[in-house]
């Protein structure tokens, strides 16, 4: 925490600049280093590395040519494909070696933040509780436990490299400073995509604290000296979204309003979340237009209101200009506007935007307690207090990383109507052999994704039906017959409902649902409808007629039901439907199984 200025003494200046790399090292390896014994994870994890046989063989010619033309995972970034195959070189598919790699990515990343910092405000102090926070707070968990992330943790490094090389080179310009800024800036650009606002972060620091301009002329040669930079992140720009053309969605699935809302309201719980890094998630679910107006509004208006303050503190508070600003620019390329992929926002958005935030609050404390009595033993061991909170945390939201399974579990613990947690932990159930438990996530899944639909196609009759089976699967039988009401107040013809319904009525095993009466009377319509004429749906008039107490008509009608079943070859329904006939001849309804 900024507690003490700039040393005098070189010689302490290094042993304090050492010790405090060593601190960070130190911090990240106990948070972090659990990951060495975690494994890959069922998301992304195979796309990037175990199931993608061009990386997975590690470095040859082809994969080298490979990584330079194509997409990967629908995003074009070949320095991050060409570290995962060096990895895959290295350590084959043990998942220890390729966590390792990130680690030590964000461990460097860190350490070079503190060293750029430090060159450029000449704050030891300052800089090191930056850095430390950017080390270890929760946020940053998915960019270093996430094999996949591995673009976060190495375009950070590049983007800590590119801020020295233009600090360097801003202390004395020359045309090979220049270059060798511009090589990091590209090679951040293809690790990752967002890496394309950085120029207007060094706009930023040309402000505060390089402080390289102060009247209208030397902005704008500042802003034409940044002119080779911003073709480089145009030309990233076309590149990612040429590549992102497949994962995209298009305004017609969700259109532009909804993400601006969304953008909106995850700008605001970022800062939230920064503050209060609890109930962290690998995936958060969009929410589509559902956001509650009033809540959308209040997020506009907080980040209208800081954004003013920030301007109008720009000359006495520069840093608070420059940290809000440096949030917001760099988190632009991720809000969703241009959507890629389902999620509503992502803890990996902020590995690089939260060092604004962090870096703003930190010279705030340290200039507004100017005046405090025993202010460097307050601000210590409120850093010291943050900083072990941090670490506590972040240690804690790791831990569920060490495979799918648990990761996914806790994603369904800490967020709702999950239907990609559901969908995964269903897989990761169904590879270890506990096949009713994916069975139920899977089902769930699918729920959530019809409860999604009729959310925004409230009239969308199929999926009305679609949901009611599935309800009724899961043993929610009234939930479901709610569904097929609804479906028929939409489409009194609409067969699926009928028959399930009828179904239903007829053969549920709770008394109280059971209605053999308006059971015949859903079926016999069904049976008038186009197509009705059907074995399925004659077994369902049969099993009324029998819930009703007409055992003879339904006899009758299940021999119906035989006969065309025979004629289609459908054995499997012949054995059921003999078995149904037995119990009518025995004057017994049929039952249908209590759901599992």
């Amino acid at each position: 925490m900024p507690t003490v200025p700039a040393q005098a003494n070189p010689r302490n200046d290094r042993l304090i600049t050492i010790a405090v790399c060593i601190f960070l090292t130190a911090t990240i390896w106990i948070v972090f280093g659990q990951t060495l014994g975690h494994e890959f994870i069922n998301f992304d994890d195979d796309r990037y590395v175990y199931e993608n046989t061009q990386i997975s063989r590690g470095l040859t010619l082809d994969g080298f040519k490979w990584l330079l033309t194509h997409s990967h995972a629908s995003l074009w970034h070949p320095l991050t494909t060409l570290s995962h195959m060096a990895d895959c070189q290295i350590y084959g598919l043990k998942a220890g070696g390729h966590h390792f790699t990130n680690v030590v990515l964000h461990n460097l990343g860190a350490v070079l933040l503190f060293l750029v910092f430090r060159g450029m405000t000449g704050s030891i102090w300052r800089s090191a509780f930056v850095a430390a926070i950017f080390a270890v707070h929760p946020m940053r968990v998915e960019s270093v436990a996430w094999i996949a992330e591995r673009k976060d943790v190495l375009s950070g490094v590049f983007f800590m490299l590119t801020l020295g090389a233009y600090l360097y080179y801003t202390r004395k310009p020359s045309v090979g400073r220049y270059v060798t800024m511009s090589i990091f800036l590209a090679c951040g650009l293809m690790s990752k995509a967002t890496f394309v606002t950085v120029p207007l972060v060094l706009l930023l620091l040309d402000y505060w604290p390089l402080q390289r301009a102060n009247d209208f002329r030397g902005w704008q040669r500042l802003v034409i000296e940044k002119i080779p930079l911003f073709v480089l992140s145009t030309a990233a720009s076309v590149a990612t979204i040429f590549a992102q053309t497949v994962t995209m969605a298009s305004l017609e699935q969700l259109p532009l309003l909804p993400r601006l809302k969304n953008a909106a309201v995850s700008l605001v719980a970022y800062l939230g979340q920064m503050f209060w890094p609890t109930d962290l998630a690998v995936f958060y679910p969009h929410p589509h237009d559902q956001l509650n107006i009033w809540v959308v509004l209040m997020a506009v208006m907080l980040i209208v209101a800081v954004t003013l303050i920030a301007i109008l503190a720009h000359q006495k508070y520069p840093y608070v200009f420059v940290g809000w600003f440096w949030y917001l620019v760099l988190l632009v390329p991720v809000l969703g506007i241009v959507q890629a992929g389902l999620q509503a926002r992502a803890d990996r958005f902020t590995y690089l935007p939260h060092i604004g935030i962090t870096m703003l609050l930190t010279w705030m404390c340290a200039d507004l307690t100017q005046r405090w009595q025993n202010r460097r033993i307050i601000l210590a061991s409120a850093a010291t207090c943050v900083i072990a909170g941090s670490m506590i945390l972040a240690y804690k939201q790791t831990t569920p990383w060490r495979d799918s399974i648990s990761l996914w579990k806790h994603a369904l613990a800490v967020t709702r109507d999950n239907q990609t947690a559901h969908q995964n932990l269903a897989a990761a159930l169904w590879t270890k052999g506990r096949i009713a438990e994916s069975n139920q996530h899977a089902r769930a899944a699918a729920i959530v994704h019809a409860r999604t639909t009729l959310k925004d196609f409230p009239l969308d009759v199929p999926t009305h039906d679609d949901l009611g089976v599935l309800l009724n699967q899961k043993g929610d039988v009234r939930a479901g017959i709610e569904q097929w009401e609804i479906s028929l107040q939409l489409d009194p013809d609409d067969g699926n409902a009928l028959n399930n319904l009828a179904w239903v009525l007829a053969t549920c095993p709770a008394d109280a649902i059971r209605d053999g009466k308006r059971a015949v009377e859903l079926a016999v319509r069904a049976t008038t409808l186009p197509g009705g004429e059907v074995p399925i749906v004659i077994r369902t008039l049969a099993a009324a007629y029998a819930e009703s107490g007409d055992f003879s008509k339904a006899i009758n009608t299940a021999r119906h039901a035989i006969d065309l079943a025979t004629a289609q070859s459908n054995t499997s329904l012949l054995a059921t439907l003999r078995h149904e006939i037995e119990l009518y001849q025995a004057r017994t309804p049929y039952r249908e199984s209590s759901p599992q």
